[in-house]
């Protein structure tokens, strides 16, 4: 059976002409009834695929969307993945993944490349090197639809998807007051980051509520890095008065922290303790992981994040749509 059979071959056989084929495969009404199930029925036959690039051309669209993100191997950004593909995949759409690297001119390159319509629509998780934003707003004045997601920047108008960050903060606070802890740091992530923000605010608000004044000498950002994150914790331990407790940006900083705690000599959970988020699997497989972890429901979040993009790409002119999730606070031990 030919493989690859074209309109042109469907044509020839037919006695007919190519624009012809074309419209009958179309269900175009100027198309006799006859003359489609004739052209239908022999494309059956003929195992005929239509051609991608001509229902691209037809269309407008490449049916592509391209997701930037910081790193695929993060367990978040790769649950994320999956919601985006699930909702991608079901509307015919294909997605083309590029890891930024958490590296600002990589992230500049790629969305330069996107810039030049080569998807339909971008999904956008900001790397944590990226203090200034014009590539992302030249993006935008090329008319190309955008969705930020989980790390999103201030002062960029476009579709979003988040979790509310000060909530989980608050909440992951409230727990550690709880349980009797008064000295209680905040280990933030880059300050360019609309979630490191609202970390800030939530664990400001439980230690309000609690009669705990902040201390700014326990609250640091960092860039996400282990050696950055081990260089503060070195300097709390060493304070006069350490925390006893420490708030992180996600899980990985935590393990970042704790490893610091445990060459001290330290006692996990014991003589200090953590709160974080992310949720990630491998703290069920630690001896003493965090007390507990903020759930951000990355599936979830990239799911959302995939309709909006198709929503944005079928509606352009349609008003800009914020979603924000709720966390869930996991206690772990």
């Amino acid at each position: 059976m030919p493989m690859n059979v074209s309109i042109k071959e469907i044509a020839r056989r037919l006695k007919i002409s190519p624009s012809t084929v074309s419209r009958a495969l179309q269900n175009h009404p100027r198309i006799g009834l006859r003359t489609r199930e004739r052209v239908q029925e022999l494309a059956q036959q003929l195992n005929y695929v239509p051609s991608a690039t001509a229902r691209n051309l037809r269309s407008g669209k490449t049916f592509m969307l391209g997701v930037v993100l910081p790193e695929i191997q993060e367990n978040f950004f790769s649950k994320a993945i999956n919601g985006i593909e699930e909702v991608a995949f079901a509307r015919g759409y294909t997605v083309a993944l590029y890891q930024s690297h958490d590296q600002y001119e990589r992230e500049k390159q790629v969305l330069d490349v996107l810039s030049r319509q080569v998807v339909d629509g971008v999904i956008l998780s900001v790397a944590k090197e990226s203090h200034q934003f014009d590539h992302i707003q030249k993006l935008l004045q090329h008319q190309i639809p955008l969705v930020l997601f989980d790390r999103i920047p201030p002062s960029i108008d476009t579709h979003q998807v988040s979790c509310n960050m000060e909530m989980g903060a608050y909440e992951a606070t409230s727990l550690l007051v709880k349980k009797g802890f008064k000295r209680i740091a905040l280990l933030n992530g880059p300050a360019s980051l609309v979630a490191s923000q609202e970390r800030y605010e939530g664990y400001v608000r439980a230690l309000t509520e609690a009669g705990l004044s902040p201390e700014p000498a326990l609250v640091e950002s960092v860039d996400l890095s282990t050696e950055a994150t081990r260089r503060i914790m070195e300097q709390w331990l060493a304070l006069p008065q350490p925390p006893d407790s420490v708030l992180t940006f996600n899980d990985y900083v935590a393990l970042d922290a704790m490893g610091v705690c445990r060459a001290k000599g330290l006692r996990l959970n014991t003589d200090i303790s953590f709160v974080s988020f992310a949720n990630l699997p491998m703290n069920a497989y630690l001896e003493h992981p965090p007390l507990a972890s903020v759930e951000q429901h990355p599936y979830r979040m990239g799911y959302t994040a995939a309709e909006l993009i198709l929503n944005a790409i079928a509606q352009p002119q349609a008003s800009f749509e914020k979603v924000i999730l709720q966390p869930e606070l996991m206690v772990l031990s």
